[in-house]
């Protein structure tokens, strides 16, 4: 079990790495789009890449938020609880997490299957859509998985 927690733990930082990445690129593209206007030689196809990579970094990031603990709690409610109510509430709420991202993920990758079937692709670019869509789906899966672990 460890194991597969350790995989888990892996996966979700590679995402966030990814994620990372992701934002990096949006800065840099997006200075040398600003530079290069002055010069009146813009980037075509920069809002349709930064749209893309915005997604990728939302997405990618959540997992390793997730482990991390970093999204905001109502501890204020919380906190007057005995703790026996706490534990069952924070139980409670990594249940319906778990089931709220398998829905999503469900729901995103039959998203990206009508992406794929349509044959979407970005304006400028021509770039296909359906696998950012792929993704956030795949770290909708990995985010349900980091709840279990948190839930053991």
């Amino acid at each position: 079990m460890e194991r597969i927690f350790s995989i888990i733990k892996s996966l979700s930082r590679l995402m966030y790495w990814i994620a990372g990445i992701a934002l990096t690129s949006i800065v840099f593209l997006t200075v040398a789009d600003v530079i290069l206007r002055r010069f009146k030689m813009p980037i075509d196809w920069t809002y349709e890449v930064v749209v893309l990579l915005g997604a990728i970094a939302i997405g990618f990031s959540i997992p390793q938020t997730t482990l991390d603990k970093g999204h905001v709690l109502m501890e204020f409610l919380t906190e007057r609880l005995p703790p026996g109510w706490q534990r069952m509430f924070s139980a409670l709420t990594r249940f319906l997490g778990m089931a709220i991202f398998a829905v999503f993920g469900w729901r995103i990758f039959s998203y990206g299957n009508n992406l794929l079937r349509s044959g979407e692709v970005s304006p400028v670019l021509q770039m296909p859509t359906y696998p950012v869509a792929y993704g956030i789906g795949v770290c909708c899966f990995v985010v349900g998985l980091v709840l279990f672990y948190d839930l053991l």
